[in-house]
C-alpha cells in the first residue's frame, strides 16, 4: 500500500513539472500588464535579481486576447498561413506516404532493401545537413518565396513511411491471400483491408504530422523571404519584451490547436503502439 502511494505522489510531482510551462502560460496570459512588470520585470528588461510568480493572478484580464484577436491582423494573416502549410503537409504525406508505405511492406521489387536503407538514413539527417541542396533545388525550380516551398520538401519526408511500414507490415498475409482469392484486384485490397486495417497507423501519422509542422521555425526562415508568408511560428519571436503580454496570449491560441488535435488522437496513438505489436 505505501508503494503505490509513493508511486502516486511521484507520478503526480513529474505531472506537476510537466504540466508547469502551461500553466506558467496561462496565468501570465491573463495578467494585466502592471503585474507582468512586478512579477516578471527582472527578466523582461534584462535586469538583475530573481522573477517570481504567482499562481492565481492578483487582477485577472482578457485584455490581452481582445488585442490579440481584434486588434491583430498579422496574427490571423499568420494563422492561416499555418493553416495552409501545415494542411498542404500532411494531405501530401498521406497521399504519398500511405502508397508507399504498403509497397515496401507488401511487395517484392529489385533494391527493395537498399531504397528502405536509404529511406533510414534520410530520415536520420536533420535539416541543417539537407538545407543548401534543398535550397538550391527550390531555388533552381523558382520555389523559394513561396509556401510550396516549405510544402514541398515536407510531402516526401521520410519519416510516414517508416511509420506506416510498421504498421502495414502487422496485416497478415494470409488475410490478403484469402482476399485474392475471393477476387478482389490490388486495388481492392489496398481500399478495403489495408487503410481500414492500418487507420490506426495513418491517424497516428496525422497526428504526429500536425504536431511537427505546425511549429515549424527553421523550415520557414530560409525558404520564405516576405514575412506576409509566414507560419504563426514565427510570429512570437517578433513580439518583444514591451507586450508581453499579447505574447503569452499569442502562445496559449498557438497551442490550443496542437493541443485538441492530440487529445482527439491520443486514442488512436495508443491503438496504433498495439498494432504495431501484433505477429501474423
Amino acid at each position: 500500500m505505501k508503494k503505490k502511494i509513493i508511486s502516486i505522489c511521484l507520478l503526480l510531482m513529474i505531472s506537476a513539472l510537466v504540466c508547469y510551462p502551461v500553466l506558467f502560460l496561462l496565468t501570465s496570459s491573463v495578467m494585466g500588464d502592471q503585474e507582468l512588470s512586478q512579477e516578471l520585470g527582472t527578466a523582461l528588461s534584462e535586469g538583475k535579481g530573481y522573477v517570481s510568480w504567482r499562481l492565481l493572478p492578483m487582477t485577472p484580464t482578457l485584455r490581452h486576447y481582445v488585442e490579440l484577436l481584434l486588434d491583430s491582423p498579422e496574427f490571423f494573416h499568420m494563422f492561416w498561413n499555418s493553416v495552409k502549410i501545415t494542411g498542404g503537409v500532411l494531405i501530401g504525406q498521406l497521399l504519398v506516404g500511405i502508397p508507399a508505405a504498403w509497397g515496401f511492406a507488401k511487395y517484392r521489387f529489385p533494391l527493395k532493401k537498399v531504397l528502405f536503407f536509404l529511406y533510414l538514413i534520410l530520415m536520420m539527417m536533420p535539416f541543417q545537413v539537407t538545407m543548401l541542396p534543398s535550397y538550391l533545388t527550390l531555388n533552381r525550380m523558382e520555389l523559394i518565396d513561396t509556401q510550396w516551398s516549405v510544402i514541398l520538401p515536407a510531402v516526401f519526408s521520410t519519416f510516414p513511411v517508416f511509420i506506416l511500414y510498421r504498421f502495414f507490415c502487422s496485416v497478415p498475409e494470409a488475410l490478403l491471400e484469402a482476399a485474392r482469392i475471393d477476387g478482389a484486384g490490388e486495388k481492392e485490397v489496398f481500399l478495403y483491408i489495408a487503410l481500414p486495417m492500418g487507420s490506426s497507423g495513418i491517424i497516428a501519422v496525422f497526428v504526429l504530422g500536425f504536431l511537427e509542422y505546425w511549429n515549424l521555425i527553421e523550415q520557414p526562415l530560409v525558404f520564405l523571404k516576405s514575412k506576409n508568408l509566414w507560419p504563426l511560428s514565427l510570429y512570437l519571436p517578433n513580439i518583444d519584451a514591451g507586450s508581453a503580454g499579447i505574447a503569452f496570449a499569442a502562445s496559449m491560441v498557438t497551442l490550443l490547436p496542437a493541443f485538441l488535435v492530440f487529445l482527439w488522437g491520443r486514442d488512436y496513438l495508443e491503438q496504433g503502439i498495439v498494432a504495431s505489436a501484433v505477429k501474423e
